[in-house]
């Protein structure tokens, strides 16, 4: 994307107009106002992420996780050896195939899973987006990754 001026004339590319750090700023921004919300839970933004999808899934694979975050393998390792030593998730060899690692939540994450519940909510009320903005929004984030992923498979 190239800036333009007043006129519309084309110019070199502006920072504030690259679509790419208007995701970053918003990435960095909204992060920053997890922060607090996290801390009191004894979390960073990535730890609660993988929280996240075992409260959903429930126990899952090291495989099956970093796809979900969309990590890879290296990223998540880090994450789950902090996460284990909180003592917050348990990681064991599968029965089934000895390559696989099975990750679950503790008692003790589930007992954290009811305060880190209040966490959407309090973001909406900082942010001030209600309900259908936040689905208008998340839908087409989604749609830009999606599109952005292909682009990335193409260029492979």
């Amino acid at each position: 994307m190239t800036g333009q001026d007043d006129e519309g004339v084309a110019g070199p590319p502006l920072l504030d107009q690259q679509l790419c750090f208007a995701l970053y700023a918003a990435q960095r921004a909204v992060t920053a106002a997890y922060r607090p919300l996290l801390d009191e839970l004894g979390l960073t933004y990535p730890q609660y992420l993988v929280l996240l999808v075992l409260w959903e899934r429930g126990e899952t694979t090291v495989k099956e996780l970093a796809g979900a975050l969309r990590l890879d393998y290296g990223t998540v390792s880090p994450l789950l050896k902090r996460l284990e030593g909180a003592g917050l998730v348990r990681r064991e060899r599968a029965p089934h195939d000895e390559r696989s690692v099975l990750v679950a939540c503790t008692g003790r994450a589930e007992e954290l899973r009811e305060r880190a519940e209040r966490v959407p909510g309090a973001l909406l009320t900082a942010t001030g987006l209600g309900p259908a903005d936040v689905a208008r929004l998340r839908e087409e984030l989604w749609r830009i990754a999606l599109r952005a992923e292909e682009a990335a498979d193409r260029a492979r």
